[in-house]
């Protein structure tokens, strides 16, 4: 729902999205030259990236290498003439491909965050290579061998829990990679990897400059009625960047509905606006996604095939705590009727204001939010424009954010101006326990810009592992809407809790108390990764928490608490129309990848259409939060048959706080429990007996359900 966040397959073989840095040097050459930042660990503190230091022509060799070195350092493992033992495959495994690690995780950094053309065309080039590499580790049958019998004599190692995990985690990765198939169908594997892989990176690309061309152009400033004065300065300026002076733009978030919507009063501008959205992807022409979707999904069901299972959702949920499409079934079974019976009722009361106002039309989904907001005004007399003010982004950052991280945890954060930065938006702070023992570095990078993928997500620069004796150095990357210089930055209620929701996620990675690099900290399954992020989104309206940074941004003057009790009534408000849009999306994404290998292509707007009646989520006024043509989560990040997560998640996020609740909520001593137990844990444990020794019980849905404002049995 916040985020595109992305979870390896094992860290260090994560094949990343790609990007530039702003005004960096660049070189014709691109052998590599001992001068390459990426062949030596960094002389930073906790091994910073030195960005003053890298150019666009350092990843292509520094990459190539990096895979020649792994693969020679795989290569000895694998043929090392002594015994297979946990230290000499295992861990001599976890210590590998150091280099190919750390310009991997930069390159998918810069690529995400801040790319251009010259870089793109890179990550289309070296993705089928990262593929290739991957297999020739996972599909190596001496390493596997090696792997195996380890596995089978896990029992007298007589090794520590962690230990037994990683054996455990490696056993099943391979397995799950294809270790078992045939020297021949292995063959077949690697080329439909290599095929996805470039495909997956090439549908990234197209979205992202079918994104940017697909932002809304404005010649009359009357069109754009309802924006307030900074949003227009801000959309003047966007076109002046973009040599259209003297006109405005509107440009493209990475979801269905965006922003603007709710204020435009101009129903034509909506329209636009909307449509632009909707069919970013659609325009028959070089960036038009649909073919490359498409080709995906064949190539993952043809995968599938190959190893054994029906479809890719049941060959990709086995190491998931779903472990089956049939209990994510179920789980929607629990919450489709509901949230779309809401939604309904809410487009009756949508549509009655609607007819109050003579508007003589039917609600259209372009319509939704910008009546929605006057339902909510009627209802609880509660105006964005009236909340906005209190919510400046760095008074958020310091005194919520941060704030309540020191509350639960102890933990205390300072700024660092003195480390590089790959663009001028980017702020460092360096983070500190308790005992004032440093933890790491956190790099936030808030506003949006043409070169920068949509959405926000959390990632490592420099990963956990006391193996390595490495902390974390974690980044954050939102896209809000940036001021003209001199502006405040005033944000939304809902950008406040993707602020909460993506430092949710730095803080799984900062706790992380791993040996082993592969089980550290955000490196755990899809549907347990976002259970800390949104759980931190909680504390967003905690009372103590919330007087601290809600304040007005011109007199610090604390929101009052008539509006704060506006906020909270209003909170279960539009509760149908967001589950719906959301459940629309992972009923999607589960269907695209419940396809067999035996049906033939797929025509993606037809698909989408029956895909979204079959689960009965067809509303034509809830539009799914993405389309199958720009849903990046399963076609570019990594989150295939996983979109569900972020509602399986919220279970357990809202049950887990309801123990908060029951136990005298915001404490020192219940965060540092929540720390202990499922924070610092990475993937050292069972998901389900993590949660329970937290819970005291399997996860319920009923917390969440009321948290939506639906009904509970």
């Amino acid at each position: 729902m916040k985020t595109t966040f992305k979870v390896p397959l094992v860290a260090m073989l994560a094949i990343l999205s790609s990007c530039s840095n702003d005004g960096k040097k660049s070189t014709e050459d691109n052998a590599l030259s001992t001068s390459n930042p990426f062949l030596s660990e960094s002389k930073l503190p906790y091994q910073a990236v030195a960005f003053d230091k890298i150019n666009d022509d350092d990843f292509k060799p520094a990459l190539e290498e990096g895979m020649k070195q792994h693969l020679a350092e795989i290569e000895k493992i694998a043929n090392n003439a002594e015994a297979p033992t946990f230290e000499n495959t295992l861990v001599a495994m976890e210590k590998s491909g150091s280099v190919l690690n750390r310009v991997n995780r930069v390159f998918g950094l810069l690529t995400g965050a801040n790319t251009n053309d010259k870089l793109q065309k890179l990550q289309e080039e070296v993705a089928p290579k990262l593929a290739a590499h991957q297999d020739a580790i996972y599909l190596n049958s001496k390493l596997f061998k090696r792997i195996e019998t380890i596995h089978n004599q896990r029992t007298q190692l007589k090794l520590d829990a962690e230990s037994n995990r990683l054996i455990e985690y490696y056993y099943q990765n391979f397995e799950l990679a294809g270790a078992k198939l045939t020297d021949e169908q292995k063959t077949d594997l690697k080329k439909l990897n290599e095929q996805e892989a470039s495909l997956s990176a090439k549908f990234s690309n197209q979205l992202l400059a079918a994104s940017k061309a697909g932002a809304l152009v404005v010649a009359d400033k009357a069109e754009l009625d309802g924006l307030s004065d900074a949003e227009l300065d801000a959309a003047a300026q966007t076109a002046k960047t973009n040599q259209l002076e003297g006109k405005w733009i509107i440009q493209l978030q990475n979801t269905t509905q965006q922003p603007d919507l709710l204020v435009l009063s101009n129903r034509n501008t909506r329209k636009n606006l909307f449509e632009a959205s909707w069919n970013r992807a659609e325009q028959n022409n070089d960036n038009d996604t649909r073919k490359t979707i498409v080709q995906i999904a064949k190539i993952r069901a043809e995968k599938a095939k190959l190893m054994g299972f029906p479809n890719y959702a049941t060959w990709k949920l086995q190491d998931q705590m779903a472990k089956t499409p049939a209990a994510v079934d179920a789980f929607f079974d629990k919450l489709v009727p509901s949230a779309t019976a809401k939604a309904r009722t809410e487009a009756a009361d949508i549509q009655s204001v609607i007819d109050k106002e003579k508007g003589g039309f039917k609600l259209e989904a372009y319509d939704w939010n910008h009546y929605a907001e006057k339902v909510r005004k009627a209802k609880y007399d509660l105006d964005e424009n009236q909340i906005k003010p209190y919510f400046e982004l760095n008074n958020v950052l310091q005194n919520g954010v941060f704030y309540a991280a020191t509350q639960l945890y102890g933990i205390t954060f300072k700024e660092r101006t003195d480390l590089p930065v790959y663009h001028k938006d980017v702020k460092v702070y360096e983070l500190f326990n308790e005992d004032k023992s440093p933890i790491g570095l956190f790099y936030c990078d808030y506003f949006k810009r043409d070169n920068k993928s949509g959405g926000a997500w959390m990632d490592n620069m420099v990963g956990q592992s006391t193996l390595l004796g490495t902390k974390p150095v974690i980044f954050n990357v939102c896209n809000f809407s940036k001021p003209v210089d001199g502006q405040p930055a005033l944000i939304s209620f809902d950008d406040v809790t993707t602020m909460f929701h993506e430092f949710g996620h730095a803080l799984h990675g900062f706790f992380a108390n791993q040996k082993y690099p592969g089980l550290s900290g955000t490196n755990v399954a899809r549907d347990f990764v976002e259970f800390p992020s949104q759980f931190n989104e909680n504390w967003a309206l905690d009372p103590a928490i919330f007087k601290k940074y809600a304040t007005h941004y011109k007199t610090g003057e604390p929101m009052p608490q008539a509006l704060v009790d506006k906020i909270k009534k209003a909170s279960t408000f539009n509760q149908g129309y967001a589950l719906t849009e959301v459940l629309a999306a992972a009923a999607l994404d589960m269907q695209w990848h419940k396809l067999s290998a035996a049906e033939p292509l797929q025509d993606a707007n037809k698909f989408e259409t029956a895909a979204l009646q079959k689960t009965h989520l067809d509303l034509p006024y809830v539009p799914s939060r993405y389309r199958s043509s720009y849903f990046l989560h399963i076609w570019g990040n990594g989150y295939a048959a996983g979109y569900y997560a972020y509602l399986w998640t919220e279970m357990l996020d809202h049950d887990a706080f309801q123990w908060f609740q029951e136990n005298g909520g915001l404490t020192r001593a219940n965060g540092q429990r929540f720390r202990d137990m499922i924070l610092s844990k990475g993937n050292t444990e069972d998901y389900g007996i993590m949660f329970r020794n937290f819970r005291g019980h399997d996860p319920s849905i009923t917390a969440m359900q009321k948290s939506r404002g639906l009904p509970t049995k």
